[in-house]
């Protein structure tokens, strides 16, 4: 766990979704995770998500999601926060991932709206209320109504959020208008953030705090300065910023997980290698990916501190284009 506060201002900014990489025979490639870990740390990030959407987390065996909750740990070694995926469709199944993950070392969860049962809200609000009865960590809540069917209402949300146990929401639903509405309705210290890239300045822009993101995998560097603009009102820095990686996170998003784990092989970080029902993507979209990557150019891909392998990196950009 990170030795800094627990309160929740941490939560914010660029957090990214990380990809679960797995090598050519399907097993968990932890090296390859823990590189992952370190890069988005150099970056500046204040938290990494492990064992989520993006991590393929519905593939993934217990003993598999601890061990990458515990690289991430480890790897992380008190300098960022580690929010560990830990949602399900039976509560009491999401109660034993969440205790997995707080016994791996976590910091907090994150734990999506029950999907496919279709409960109602006052059902939502009791699953809810289980898992944080279950822990003594930190529980933000993930509205993505695409994939779960069932919204977490704004009134089921408001309740919540007056216990201090629940510290944030990752919003999915695109409403943009949402943020100003929930202000009112949460307490100050609660947080906002977005789970769209491509709407995510707009979202910080209406008062979101942050943006659980993607993208950011890709390029945290630039997703961090487009946070940090909006932060300083420098809205035109901004939105130069977010349409420079507008082609990369249409790409990305046509075929997640799939297409972000071809763009981190693209840069050396990965194996494109995915779990059944998730298959690697087309010709076509290969070559959409390495575009949109080309079109970013390496400068605004690396972190502060990598130096990067200029030559490799376009060879294989250009090979697959």
């Amino acid at each position: 766990m990170t030795s800094v506060d627990n309160s929740s201002a941490w939560l914010s900014g660029y957090i990214p979704d990380l990809p679960t990489p797995f090598n050519e025979a399907g097993e968990l490639d932890l090296t390859a995770f823990a590189r992952l870990c370190e890069r988005q740390i150099q970056a500046g990030v204040s938290a990494i998500v492990a064992g989520e959407t993006t991590g393929e987390a519905s593939t993934l065996t217990p003993a598999e999601h601890d061990a990458i909750i515990r690289t991430a740990v480890e790897t992380a070694h008190g300098r960022v926060h580690v929010i560990a995926g830990a949602g399900s469709n039976s509560t009491s199944q999401a109660i034993e991932t969440t205790r997995r993950a707080e016994l791996a070392g976590a910091d907090a969860v994150l734990s999506v709206v029950p999907y496919y049962n279709k409960p109602m809200q006052a059902g939502i609000a009791a699953h809810f209320r289980a898992i944080a009865d279950s822990t003594a960590l930190p529980v933000i809540l993930h509205d993505i109504p695409a994939r779960t069917i069932r919204e977490l209402s704004d009134g089921t949300l408001a309740k919540l959020a007056q216990s201090r146990q629940f510290i944030g929401l990752r919003d999915g639903t695109g409403d943009l208008a949402r943020p100003i509405r929930l202000r009112s309705m949460v307490p100050l210290e609660f947080r906002l953030l977005s789970g769209d890239d491509a709407t995510a300045m707009a979202f910080f822009t209406s008062g979101g705090d942050g943006c659980i993101s993607i993208v950011s995998n890709i390029a945290p560097g630039l997703c961090q300065a487009v946070f940090s603009s909006c932060r300083q009102g420098q809205l035109q820095s901004a939105r130069y910023l977010q349409n420079r990686l507008a082609p990369l996170m249409v790409s990305l998003c046509k075929e997640s997980p799939a297409a972000l784990k071809y763009a981190l092989c693209l840069l050396s970080f990965m194996s494109p290698t995915t779990r059944l029902p998730i298959v690697e993507l087309s010709d076509c979209a290969k070559a959409e990916v390495a575009s949109a990557i080309a079109e970013i150019g390496d400068e605004d891909l690396a972190c502060p501190s990598e130096s990067w392998r200029g030559a490799g990196f376009h060879k294989d950009v250009a090979a697959t284009s």
